[in-house]
């Protein structure tokens, strides 16, 4: 996997869909309402093996972090949009989990208001 170009097509996708969703339904404003949203990564292989080291390695280049479980890692806001709307950060989640399922990754999508 070129980790490089995964996490650019991500970022990308996500920045778009994002804009996308605040352009189509708040005219470009950022209004409606506030919340957080971010994609999880779930690993296949446990963190003591060596294929479990690597995944976690891979991960971190993405711009991962261990979720509160310890067991999972997530993105925060993918698309890195300063807003504050739920839906655009959720519809950018949405993008950069496509990007990641699309190299094999195993991601979803979670998100709540503020």
């Amino acid at each position: 996997m070129n980790v490089s170009k995964v996490t650019a097509d991500m970022n990308a996708a996500a920045a778009k869909a994002a804009q996308d969703f605040l352009d189509r339904y708040y005219g470009g404003q950022d209004q409606g309402a506030c919340g957080f949203a971010w994609v999880t990564i779930h690993p296949r292989y446990t963190g003591n093996t060596r294929l479990g080291k690597e995944e976690r390695k891979l991960y971190a280049q993405l711009g991962a972090e261990k979720d509160w479980t310890g067991k999972s890692y997530m993105i925060w806001n993918p698309a890195k949009i300063g807003a504050q709307n739920v839906d655009c950060k959720e519809a950018g989640a949405r993008a950069a989990q496509k990007v990641l399922q699309e190299a094999g990754l195993q991601a979803t999508v979670g998100s709540r208001l503020d």
